[in-house]
């Protein structure tokens, strides 16, 4: 079976398009989630869908715009995940696309658009032949994977994946980094564990002439900093990645006055639980010991965000072969692991995951990284990402 000729490239293109043109940020796609629906109910009656836009949002709670559709094959077998995500960034979109956002300051400028778009040709490719399939393939799309805490835990935490037993989770992201036709995985971490922290430093500020009545919350906090970027390299081994960055450090208000407070803000990346457990135990040490030290005390909120994204080494080698035999113009090149987040290692919880880079570099035109304002994607991309959904679900 020739896969590509299943995919209707100008309804991918169309669901693309309307997407790029009306984008939601994280947490208010309402509209993106009802319009998946109803794309789905009109073409696709014998898909169940299941979504929570109509979920009563108590106060303090976020809403969950996902949406998870059920394709049931006609013959039995394994049951198969494939997720895209659907939200849009809060930034001005600087391109001259005619479908350009329609909005001042939210703009499809990381691709989710062609990833649910993609989502949404496979499930049309897939629903041809539905009585052919052997098993279950479940869709699903996903709102806020770019704010904390992200919609993949919230869409796990409904439970709706616990009535299926679910052997493998796929997903796949657009990079114009790389040129159509390449794609990019790899056995192992995927993308890095995302965490921060915030530190308040409580000294005891006074007049500058007289800094002995003081406690200097500026100058402990320089020394703070200072140690924090001792952690990586003398308590993380050289084989292990991990990052910390200081990208916040506020202190004072005039120059003849020693301020009583200091607010430090920073990053963490990192590979492992182990090295994750431990940086975070070191930024609770130094920090308070080095306030302890001069009289001082300091607060700390200590944040976890995303979890690494893993990628299973049976599924990398099963798809490997897959694309091999079955779309031999497809390059795939061995992935580094990125210092990025993504919160698809959720669906670890759920069944071994996939993730996958698909170049989208755009011709004649300057190539423009994602979350950039001028951020291109060539569209020749999404028949081979809807192809890829199709084939992953056919043979995983």
């Amino acid at each position: 079976m020739n896969v590509l000729e299943l995919i209707d490239n100008k309804k991918v293109l169309e669901w693309r398009r309307h997407m790029h043109k009306y984008p939601e940020i994280a947490f208010k796609e309402k509209e993106t989630c009802g319009y998946i629906a109803k794309e789905i109910e009109a073409n696709f009656p014998e898909i169940k869908v299941l979504h929570w836009d109509d979920k009563i949002v108590k106060e303090g709670e976020l809403p969950n715009y996902g949406l998870v559709a059920v394709l049931e094959g006609g013959k039995p077998g394994r049951a198969v995940a494939m997720r895209a995500d659907f939200d849009a960034l809060p930034m001005k979109e600087e391109t001259d696309l005619e479908f350009k956002s329609v909005y001042e300051n939210i703009a499809h400028t990381c691709g989710h658009d062609c990833h649910a778009a993609m989502l949404l040709g496979a499930m049309d490719a897939l629903y041809k032949i539905r009585q052919d399939i052997e098993g279950t393939v479940l869709f699903v799309f996903q709102h806020a994977e770019e704010c904390l805490p992200g919609g993949a835990q919230a869409i796990v935490d409904t439970g709706v994946f616990k009535d299926y037993d679910i052997k493998a989770f796929y997903g796949s992201h657009v990079f114009p980094s790389s040129p159509v036709g390449t794609i990019k995985f790899a056995p192992g971490n995927v993308t890095a564990n995302t965490d921060s922290f915030d530190i308040e430093i409580q000294g005891k500020g006074g007049h500058g002439s007289t800094p002995e009545k003081c406690v200097d919350s500026l100058l402990i906090g320089t020394e703070v900093v200072q140690a924090l970027n001792f952690i990586v390299p003398r308590y993380i081994s050289a084989f292990d990645k991990a990052v910390i960055t200081v990208g916040k450090f506020h202190a004072g208000t005039v120059a003849n006055i020693i301020p009583d407070k200091a607010y430090i803000s920073t990053t963490v990346r990192s590979m492992s639980p182990e090295v994750r457990d431990l940086i975070e135990q070191k930024v609770h040490e130094i920090a308070t010991n080095i306030c302890a030290g001069y009289g001082a005390t300091c607060k700390i909120n200590y944040t976890r965000g995303y979890t690494s994204v893993v990628n299973d080494e049976e599924l990398c080698k099963s798809f490997s072969e897959i694309v091999d035999s079955t779309m031999p113009d497809i390059k795939v090149v061995a992935s580094e692991p990125l210092m990025g987040g993504e919160d698809f290692s959720a669906y670890q919880q759920i069944a071994p995951t996939l993730f996958v880079a698909l170049g989208c570099m755009p011709e004649g035109s300057e190539c423009y990284l994602n979350h950039h304002p001028k951020f291109l994607v060539n569209e020749d991309v999404l028949p081979i990402g809807t192809a890829l959904y199709v084939e992953f679900a056919l043979k995983a």
